[in-house]
């Protein structure tokens, strides 16, 4: 903020202010684990559908925890800033948007838990006005409800995919199932790279 206030027209302009540096992101792996049922391994047919059905989706929550709320996901990035609000959700993801905007960008998505989809959005015309301002919206239970991750994704981060990718029979860590035994892991290759953690802001309950 020191640094900041001898920026000329930092009020007006704030990302006159920002300081840009280099840093590394890398690909990590991430897995989804499933047991196959006793028999199917002697259909190929059924097996195939199964894995198509049960592990990719399996893969994509995965894939989903890892890049949100992970050890190296969007919300475990040290310089995207906690948005406290008081009371009311909409609001806070408003003031979410207008900070964003006051940046000189513009919010391109946020990531809700459904609890508060339904809750706080469904039904009270905040749907309607946020897809006219070409809004998009992602429900997850990765995001705690009451919270919310709103940013400029389309500027702000990049998906990395290492274009690698497998499936094999492998024992799975410790409580991944109630009881030891091998089971068919997918596994690929994936990281997020965050051009610009001030485009993003993590709307939490004060």
């Amino acid at each position: 903020a020191a640094e900041a206030a001898g920026v000329h027209e930092v009020e007006l302009r704030r990302e006159a202010a920002f300081q840009f540096g280099t840093a590394e992101a890398g690909v990590h792996p991430i897995r989804g684990w499933v047991r196959i049922p006793d028999g199917l391994a002697d259909d190929p047919q059924e097996l195939a559908s199964f894995i198509d059905h049960r592990l990719l989706v399996r893969l994509a929550t995965a894939e989903n925890q890892a890049l949100t709320c992970g050890e190296h996901g969007l919300l475990s990035h040290p310089e995207i800033a906690e948005l406290p609000y008081s009371g009311d959700y909409v609001a806070g993801l408003l003031a979410a948007c207008n900070e964003i905007e006051q940046t000189g960008a513009t919010p391109h998505a946020m990531i809700v838990n459904p609890v508060d989809y339904y809750r706080h959005l469904v039904g009270s015309g905040v749907l309607e006005d946020l897809a006219r301002n070409a809004v998009k919206i992602s429900r997850t239970r990765m995001v705690r409800p009451g919270c919310a991750v709103v940013g400029d994704f389309a500027m702000a981060a990049r998906l990395l995919d290492g274009q690698r990718s497998s499936i094999r029979v492998d024992l799975p860590p410790p409580g991944t199932f109630a009881t030891e035994g091998p089971a068919v892991c997918a596994e690929v290759y994936e990281g997020l790279a965050v051009h610009l953690p001030t485009h993003f802001f993590h709307v939490v309950p004060s």
